[in-house]
């Protein structure tokens, strides 16, 4: 069976804003239906002629994504509840992919800053142990 695949839905894979598994599943269609690589073209050459809609330019230029500093302060609790509300929305709701990869390597960067900061205590630690004099 054929799935219905709009120009939504294309827009959207090619923007890399789908689900895993629906991108998959879009792709495996576009592999065997000639007519969706055509409409694909058609987008393609629609981006490069410069025709927008406004909802293409919000997408694109990920409008509604908080930015990095933004995640960061999500990661460490510094946002207002209204604001944490809307990332928490826009990361699972919304499933945006590219802010989702972005937390990720925030956190991914904030476990390797505490590793390197234990480390470096440990070394400083075992640098002035013996140096030290007892009153």
């Amino acid at each position: 069976m054929t799935r219905r695949i709009t120009q939504s839905d294309l827009q959207a894979y090619l923007d890399e804003a789908l689900a895993p598994a629906e991108m998959a599943a879009i792709e495996v269609e576009i592999r065997s239906r000639p007519d969706l690589l055509k409409q694909l073209a058609a987008i393609n050459g629609r981006r490069d002629a410069g025709v927008h809609s406004v909802g293409e330019i919000w997408r694109r230029n990920r409008l509604s994504c908080p930015s990095r500093e933004q995640l960061g302060s999500h990661l460490l609790g510094a946002l207002d509840a209204e604001h944490a509300a809307y990332v928490d929305f826009h990361l699972t709701v919304v499933s945006c992919r590219f802010c989702q990869a972005n937390l990720e390597d925030l956190r991914r960067q904030q476990d390797e800053q505490a590793e390197t900061a234990q480390s470096r205590r440990r070394k400083y630690f075992q640098s002035t142990a013996g140096h030290l004099r007892k009153k």
